[in-house]
């Protein structure tokens, strides 16, 4: 097993998925929650830290550059020409001793290296230039793994008359993942842009998205996002 090349582990698991797909769908998961009326796109830690090489949380390379990164811009082309609400999401500290008595790392950085994302160095946690904020956009600092987990979000999406997330980035075991639970469960509509979701570890991205599809939103393509947000966009300019 420990010679077996990534991608081809990547190409075993995603054959093992598709079968276990008609279990769960004979037990009633997999429905489909759709795409609502007002979406937003919800861009998790899509920062250097994890968009570029050399740092503990650096995310499959290959991936980035080739379909989270492309993924994106297209996404963003679509988000903006419609004039929807962008929102990304970072994280980094402002404590990141971890021998203080008091951090706003909470018990985190017992388990991973947060501590090295500190909010002094801008450029860890700064949204990668490829994909960098707009005039209009609102980037988001965390704490937690979800982008919903102690702060503002899901009153400021509302305010904006927000029905539907359509969340990308990284990681989809973490970060992702309890985002999409978190949007659910405060009763937005959730869609997982399948090749806008990465990770650092091979089969993590497939497992994710096979069991996220299952339970929390619904798997989409990047294809498919584009076209309703340019559907929205059409349905606009022809009401005004």
């Amino acid at each position: 097993m420990s010679d077996l090349d990534p991608k081809e582990l990547d190409r075993l698991l995603k054959q093992a998925f598709a079968a276990a797909t008609k279990l769960y769908q004979e037990r009633g998961f997999q429905r489909r929650v759709g795409f609502g009326k007002r979406p937003a796109l919800v861009s998790v830690d899509l920062a250097n830290a994890w968009t570029r090489p050399g740092n503990p949380f650096t995310c499959d390379q290959d991936k980035m550059d080739e379909e989270i990164i492309p993924g994106m811009q297209r996404l963003l082309t679509a988000f903006r020409a419609a004039k929807l609400p962008v929102v990304h999401v970072t994280t980094a500290y402002e404590i990141t001793d971890r021998d203080a008595p008091f951090t706003d790392m909470g018990l985190w950085h017992n388990k991973i290296p947060i501590d090295v994302v500190n909010l002094k160095d801008k450029e860890l946690w700064a949204i990668d230039s490829r994909i960098a904020p707009v005039e209009g956009e609102y980037t988001l600092l965390k704490k937690r793994a979800s982008a919903f987990h102690g702060t503002g979000l899901g009153g400021i999406l509302r305010s904006a008359g927000v029905d539907t997330i359509l969340v990308t980035g990284v990681t989809a075991c973490a970060c992702v993942r309890t985002t999409l639970c978190d949007g659910l469960a405060d009763g937005f509509r959730t869609i997982a842009v399948r090749e806008c979701i990465g990770d650092r570890v091979p089969g993590v991205v497939d497992y994710n998205l096979f069991d996220i599809d299952a339970k929390f939103a619904d798997v989409e393509s990047v294809d498919t996002c584009v076209s309703y947000i340019e559907t929205l966009g059409k349905q606009a300019i022809a009401a005004e």
